[in-house]
């Protein structure tokens, strides 16, 4: 018998052991969880954070169960199947079902497809070994729809509708499995494991390779900014940014020696450019898994640490999760069960410069192990910024079911590792006093943005298509809820520094970088010089790039680049503003244009520029050789040319002049942000 039934403030349904539970989580929004084998697990939150207790309404009849948080209306009917409607009675998503005719007439909304022989179900479940299963979630298709976030994914595509999408960790990709609708919705798939996300013309379906049960959440719109502000609000806001963040970070592949990166920053402030931030990148340390500076580059940290805090410098370091099995700390955190172990052949995760394991980051133990080492070697001497690299993690061979974690396989619960991993660094250092911690990552999972994740894009190619990507990866990646996004300018893998056509590629990037959350140089640049001693102390030592800092170019590209890291510096006020607003409502800085014009069409086909904030409108060259482009000024304002001060109607596509020199911005007229420019 179907049991269809209200207990206290829940939804549940129930047959021959399947169960559904439907609970209203946070405004608006609602936490769907169904389960093959009895009651629905609870005890997990994953990506969400507690909710406070909701009093929903119900509205009941013989065939359904209509439940009311808000703007978002649930309904279930006798045989367990779930659709979802906003405030004014529209539907927003509903399951999909192929099933003969049992009679009921409930699914009639204007598609009426249930009478089927197929005999496919909205909710599926595969058994696997063990007490998993490989889970399907099944829903209806919108034909005008439209599909935002999902994190970051190396293509050139910012509506994802039509897209299939791997739910899993890579370098430079990062699945934040939360995407907006077009339609008035938001929806989080709250399960990490590895899996698939299928945006069809003839549907949507969700997949987990290997799971315990269903769990998802939605929430209920009017506007985008609506769906991520409820969104952020149920899985967590992001620290305050610190205001010394906003300026120019400086990284390279790499600074070999304390006297080679204190030379550059001397160099910055001879030249009157601030620094913000440089980077301690990888190899600093004697061994992977030491987390410590080697003393034979690297003397005498704590000068070196005073003498750029001097400057108004702060010192980021490399953090790696590996650990070589000829680590100080090796024995110990293997001994304790604090890495990741292999499920067959050697327990071996990967193999660059040595033979390593990740530290099992989903282990509360070895988080804290983790931390103690940073605090000892790093934090105790003054650094307050660490750089999260492979936190993926980047494995040897991406067979995610060789893998297991503290909390179980890769391929169940894979994708929560680079939360878990920010998380020790975060809890770290807000157990020590610090009130806003922040971490350069290269990978990111769904609440992520709550530990104070500066997500960056991974080791992309120097190429235009690679800009291209990237914009639509940092638009992405704010519309999942990852509000803080960084990209190396001009790429990393490639670039030489006396290339024109490298100096282009790097000009255009570095325009447009000015108007992301993070302006931050990076790269491996060519010439590459390899190490001197290859092996020392019967450890493989690692390459540098050339000089990856803005006189590394030449003279005309250094003139272009100190004019936009100056105009960097002048947009410290609108960027505090725009870090405040991301702290408070979790709103992306980078936004597309529908974010901020929803009701006008035109803003939903426009993919290749966006909002910069509320006020400015950024158009990125995104071709070689291109020195004019369209744009598209959205109605209900007038635009101000940033360079010209020439005046611009709304609601009108225009072709604008672009030479090396100019990226074309545009400030709604009005705004405050005008008074950052000279006309």
């Amino acid at each position: 018998m179907n049991t269809l039934r209200i207990e206290g403030n829940t939804l549940t349904w129930s047959y021959n052991g399947q169960s559904l539970t439907i609970i209203a989580w946070g405004d608006d929004s609602l936490r769907v969880r169904a389960s093959l084998t009895g009651e629905c697990r609870g005890d997990d939150l994953w990506a969400l954070l507690p909710a406070a207790d909701i009093i929903p309404t119900f509205v009941q009849n013989e065939h359904s169960i209509t439940m009311i948080n808000g703007k978002i209306h649930v309904t279930v009917d006798q045989q367990g199947r779930v659709q979802f409607h906003n405030q004014e009675g529209r539907l927003l998503l509903a399951e999909m079902w192929r099933q003969r005719d049992n009679g009921e007439k409930f699914w009639d909304d204007g598609f009426n497809k249930t009478i089927s022989a197929l005999k496919i179900s909205g909710r599926e479940f595969k058994p696997l070994a063990g007490d998993a299963y490989r889970i399907s979630v099944r829903f209806e298709p919108h034909c005008e729809e439209k599909l935002y976030g999902m994190g970051q994914y190396q293509q050139s595509f910012l509506d994802l509708k039509g897209s299939i999408l791997e739910l899993a960790q890579r370098n430079s990709q990062a699945s934040v499995p939360f995407v907006v609708s077009n339609q008035g919705y938001g929806f989080l798939w709250n399960n990490p494991a590895v899996g698939e996300a299928c945006f069809a013309k003839n549907g949507t379906r969700w997949t987990a390779e290997a799971a315990r049960q269903i769990d998802y959440w939605i929430t209920a719109g009017d506007t985008p900014a609506a769906i991520v502000k409820n969104y952020v609000a149920a899985s967590g806001k992001p620290p305050l940014m610190p205001d010394y963040a906003l300026g120019l970070w400086q990284s390279k592949l790499r600074y070999r020696t304390q006297d080679e990166l204190l030379s550059v920053a001397r160099e910055y402030q001879r030249r009157g450019i601030p620094l913000a931030v440089i980077v301690a990148d990888f190899f600093h340390w004697p061994i992977q898994g030491d987390w410590r500076f080697d003393a034979r580059e690297w003397p005498d940290p704590q000068s070196m640490i005073d003498e750029l805090k001097a400057m108004g410098t702060e010192l980021m370091v490399s953090v790696w999760p590996t650990v070589d099995v000829r680590s100080e700390n090796y024995a110990e955190m293997n001994e304790k069960g604090y890495l990741v172990n292999s499920n067959k052949g050697l327990n071996i995760n990967f193999d660059f410069l040595g033979n390593t394991r990740f530290i099992d980051a989903t282990h509360p133990g070895a988080r804290q192990f983790l931390w103690q080492a940073l605090k000892r070697n790093y934090f105790d001497q003054g650094v307050r910024l660490f750089w999260l690299d492979e936190a993926e993690p980047e494995y040897g061979i991406y067979d995610f079911d060789n893998y297991r974690y503290h909390i179980g396989n890769t391929l169940e619960i894979g994708n929560i590792y680079p939360l878990c991993y920010t998380q020790a660094v975060f809890d770290g250092q807000k157990a020590a006093g610090v009130e806003a911690p922040v971490s350069l990552v290269r990978c990111a999972w769904a609440g992520s943005q709550r530990y104070g994740a500066l997500v960056w894009s991974g080791d992309i190619q120097s190429s235009f298509a690679s800009m291209r990507n990237q914009l639509c990866a940092g638009l992405n990646m704010g519309m999942a809820g990852i509000s803080w996004w960084t990209t190396d300018i001009g790429g990393f893998h490639g670039g030489n520094v006396t290339d024109p056509q490298f100096h282009e590629l790097l000009i255009r990037w570095f325009q447009w970088a000015v108007f992301c959350p993070v302006l931050r140089m990076h790269g491996h640049r060519e010439p590459i010089t390899e190490p001197s001693i290859p092996w020392r102390d019967g450890i493989a030592q690692c390459n540098t790039g050339a000089g990856n800092e803005l006189w590394s170019f030449g003279e005309a590209t250094y003139t272009i680049l100190q004019r936009y890291a100056t105009l960097r510096e002048t947009l410290r006020p609108y960027l505090t503003m725009l870090m405040n607003e991301a702290h408070e409502t979790g709103a992306p800085l980078m936004r597309p244009m529908f974010y901020e014009f929803p009701a006008q069409p035109e803003s939903w086909q426009c993919e290749d520029q966006y909002m910069f904030g509320a006020d400015m409108l950024v158009a990125p060259i995104l071709n070689a050789g291109q020195t004019h482009r369209r744009v598209f000024l959205p109605d209900g304002a007038d635009w101000i040319d940033a360079w010209t001060g020439q005046q611009q109607p709304g609601g009108v596509t225009i072709t604008t002049d672009a030479p090396l020199d100019v990226i074309p911005l545009f400030i709604k007229a009005g705004a405050n942000a005008l008074t950052l420019f000279n006309f």
